[in-house]
């Protein structure tokens, strides 16, 4: 695992770390998950989830770890998350601060499904979230089934917003639905100053990009924390 940090401006705080998916000699997420199938997906997935909260509480992370997981391994929610939260427990790590995301972009069997497994992820007191909301054609409908606690804006959303008012527009109007859901928005994929300072000017707080840290491997790497409010 690889560990990314993301930020609250509103304090100059860690708000989270997201565990990313390495190789064990560092090669990247697509290596890997370009092996993932249906004989190994419920394995991959369970061994993802232990391990990022195995290192997390090995390397001492202060602040909430976001960890992806795939909708379809779960073939039951509830008895699918023992094997993390025996893993949090072994090792110390509070499961309240554990946020669970799924991409917009998955491949979902049943979305009724999906719901059932973010209902009862919220049930038992860890976050959810929408990863790469603006990337697909769902978003929209997937906030209509279920509303996670966090959804995080495409990358593909944000790359030089400050120079683009049609996605400040949609943007303005994801921040819109989000606050009257009480849904808490991160941009990711921040690799500009200005792209930062105009969402934030827009009233987002939460970031997470290149532009504030590169993820590190099994290690947290230092913020590069900017210099405004």
């Amino acid at each position: 695992m690889a560990f990314q940090p993301i930020i609250d401006l509103r304090d100059h705080s860690l708000f989270a770390y997201e565990a990313l998916v390495r190789g064990t000699d560092g090669s990247g997420a697509a290596s890997i998950l370009g092996r993932v199938n249906e004989h190994n997906r419920y394995s991959f997935d369970q061994a993802c989830r232990v391990k990022a909260v195995e290192l997390a509480a090995q390397l001492g992370i202060p602040c909430h770890v976001s960890i992806n997981f795939l909708p379809n391994a779960v073939y039951e929610a509830a008895a699918c998350i023992r094997a993390t939260l025996e893993a949090a427990r072994r090792v110390g790590f509070p499961t309240e601060r554990l946020i669970f995301e799924v991409t917009e972009n998955e491949r979902m069997v049943d979305k009724n499904h999906l719901k059932s497994i973010m209902q009862e992820y919220k049930r038992q007191g860890f976050k959810t979230a929408i990863d790469d909301f603006g990337a697909g054609y769902s978003g929209l409908n997937l906030l209509a089934e279920f509303q996670p606690d966090i959804i995080k804006i495409d990358m593909d959303m944000v790359r030089n917003i400050d120079q683009d008012p049609v996605r400040q527009a949609i943007v303005h109007g994801i921040l819109g639905v989000c606050s009257t859901l009480d849904i808490s928005v991160i941009a990711e994929g921040i690799e500009t100053p200005q792209e930062l300072e105009l969402l934030h000017d827009m009233g987002i707080n939460l970031f997470q990009g290149y532009l504030l840290a590169r993820p590190g491997f099994e290690q947290l790497p230092q913020v590069a924390w900017p210099e405004r409010d």
